[in-house]
């Protein structure tokens, strides 16, 4: 098959992978050429504030670049100059220092090494005496040894006496440092003309991407500029408080070096998740080596370690938050795959580059899977999440996340926005044939678990269903069954005094019967005596001893739009017959649609599109009932005068 041939999806899918594998390997092959024009476009974000801020005190555009520049380039050799220090006062004090680690590393050898070697030791004695009983042991002294025979011809050389002109070492000096040299200077050009041509780099960026949609080409510029520059500046100031904190705890600690400490504190910090750790590990090292004792490795590490987590758990939380947008697992990826592609300085740049891809995945429709592998926003809806922990029939996963939704939202939210639209979603399939029986009856069992979880009545959480159970009744028939258990056949007595009672009817379908069934339980913890009744019922009359006036409210509830909805007027009619003096309203909700159809025309009962809402005028009732002069309530929102 030619690639003309192919499916569209297959050329499509074909097409990504080949421009993918090409961009990968220019950014490979052009990364001497990238990395500085990266590095150099990340500094211009971090640089631009100050820019910013001198063109306000009414300094030139070019002055004040420049001025931003060379304050950077003081920074850069200060740190330099002082890393260089450190590195050699640590050099020339390593043989000071060479007794304190030979007998740490000997105590080190023999508290975890030495009983290794005793059991060792003694493991070998018992196998040699083994072998002493079957074979005749060779004593070590009947052994002659002889030194090595000297190889003819072969003559030992002494390593000669290394002897180099200072020009050669001064050469080899320079060597070392150009290429670190030429690269800054690189960056720093680099950084100084985008920092000149900062708009006419942003409208060449615009022209070029957004010549059909200048508006959402502005957008996307605004938004990755916006995020990092607000990044890196924020960064920038907690990791140098951060380097300056630990500097100044262990120079109270006494501990030599602590400069240079601080400094790898601050910059290692750039690096996610293994940056401090590093930092750590060295200035624990030093401690090590330093201190005769323990306690000073000690305390270094725990000076680490508290005041990362105060930076990483209080202070960087309420800087920034969140406002890079991106999950913790696509930083470790980023991460990865940046420092495999352009080594050190890629680990460094890992996050603000793979915030760019997020933005651009946010901005462009061709891009958008970017933002759905690397974004922390929720990839499913409440409903969706609901409905794919069902089919996997995992019930724990929704009771924890219903319990988090509790927290800030009511029962009969939750039931609203997450439940009915996640059984819309199971009707969909299985009106579609997408869904099995025995993935319908997984379903029903998990909707049966976290109802009897949220009920408020304890004593339903103890009755495990049983498959067989379910496979003939549905999850709203037994979860009525149960709670029947305990209140009895009608639910609670029948002689109730007059208008005491609120009536749920579901329309028929398996859905509108849960449906009713939460509704139910709903109002029953709101200590209001609602019962749950099926068409069929109703049909068959009221029960014996039953006062028609002691219901005052009836529910006709439908969990979504459906068939089932026709039978709504001929069920009205008939209730209307049967309860006269009973206030009719309608709980039709939408399901997973958007729009409510709370305002259906040509009925005479009021509508309302959630359970939620049913709930309310329950409680408006019970609170009407309870005072003294109360009037019947008119369930259209106004009182009547009979």
């Amino acid at each position: 098959m030619s690639v003309k041939e192919a499916p569209g999806w297959l050329r499509d899918h074909s097409s990504r992978i080949i421009t993918a594998g090409i961009v990968l390997a220019l950014l490979y092959l052009g990364r001497s050429v990238l990395i500085p024009l990266a590095l150099a476009i990340m500094l211009s974000l971090l640089v631009t504030p100050a820019v910013r801020a001198l063109r306000r005190l009414r300094v030139g555009r070019t002055s004040s670049v420049l001025v931003a520049v060379v304050a950077l380039t003081v920074l850069g050799m200060g740190l330099a100059v002082a890393l260089g220090t450190q590195i050699l006062r640590i050099a020339a004090s390593l043989p000071q220092y060479e007794s304190n680690v030979q007998r740490k590393l000997k105590t080190l050898e023999e508290v975890t090494v030495g009983p290794l070697l005793r059991l060792t030791d003694q493991t070998s004695r018992l196998i040699e005496i083994r072998e002493f009983a079957e074979v005749p042991q060779v004593r070590a002294r009947d052994v002659e040894r002889s030194p090595p025979a000297a190889v003819p011809g072969v003559v030992a050389l002494e390593p000669p006496e290394f002897t180099s002109h200072p020009l050669q070492l001064l050469w080899k000096l320079l060597t070392t440092v150009w290429r670190p040299l030429q690269f800054a200077g690189i960056v720093l050009l680099v950084l100084t003309f985008v920092l000149l041509e900062h708009e006419s780099l942003r409208d060449r960026f615009i022209r070029i991407a957004g010549a059909t949609d200048i508006r959402a080409a502005t957008l996307a510029l605004n938004d990755a500029g916006e995020r990092l520059s607000r990044y890196f500046v924020s960064q920038f100031l907690v990791n140098l408080a951060f380097g300056l904190a630990i500097w100044t705890t262990l120079s109270m600690l006494r501990l030599p070096q602590a400069l240079l400490c601080g400094i790898l504190a601050g910059v290692m910090r750039f690096v996610p998740y293994v940056g401090v750790g590093m930092a750590a590990l060295f200035a624990a090292v030093l401690a090590f080596a330093v201190d005769p004792g323990w306690s000073l490795a000690v305390c270094t590490l725990g000076v680490f370690i508290l005041l990362d987590i105060v930076v990483g758990q209080l202070v960087e939380p309420h800087l920034y938050g969140h406002a890079t947008g991106l999950s913790p697992l696509s930083v470790v990826v980023a991460a990865i795959f940046w420092s495999w592609l352009w080594g050190p300085v890629g680990l460094i740049l890992s996050t603000p580059l793979t915030l760019c891809l997020l933005v651009a995945g946010r901005h462009s429709k061709g891009l958008g899977v970017l933002e759905l592998l690397l974004g922390n926003a929720q990839t499913l809806t409440l409903p969706q999440r609901f409905y794919q922990r069902a089919l996997s029939g995992d019930p724990h996963e929704i009771i924890a996340n219903a319990r988090a939704f509790l927290k800030k939202e009511s029962l009969a939210a939750y039931c609203d926005r997450v439940v009915i639209p996640a059984l819309h979603l199971a009707r969909l399939d299985a009106e579609a044939g997408a869904a099995t029986g025995d993935q319908q009856l997984k379903i029903r069992r998990v909707i049966v678990d976290v109802a009897a979880a949220l009920s408020s009545n304890r004593l339903l959480l103890r009755r495990r269903h049983r498959g067989a159970v379910l496979e003939e009744v549905t999850a709203g028939r037994w979860l009525r069954q149960q709670r029947e258990q305990l209140t009895g056949k009608w639910q609670g007595p029948l002689g109730v005094p007059r208008g005491s009672i609120v009536i749920c009817i579901g329309l028929g379908s398996p859905d509108d019967e849960l449906a009713t069934e939460v509704l139910a339980r709903l109002l029953r913890s709101e200590k209001i005596d609602a019962r749950h009744f099926s068409p069929a019922e109703i049909d068959a009359g009221l029960p014996p001893g039953a006062d028609p006036d002691g219901v005052a409210i009836v529910f006709l509830v439908s969990a979504f739009p459906g068939p089932e909805r026709e039978r709504a007027d001929s069920i009205s009619q008939q209730l209307h017959e049967l309860l006269p003096q009973a206030n009719l309203i309608r709980v039709f909700c939408p399901g997973v649609a958007a729009l409510s159809e709370s305002s259906e025309s040509g009925n005479a009962e009021p509508t309302v599109g959630s359970l939620g809402e049913a709930v309310a005028i329950s409680e408006s009732w019970k609170k009407a009932r309870s005072e003294p002069r109360s009037q019947p309530l008119n369930m259209r929102g106004t009182w009547s005068s009979g």
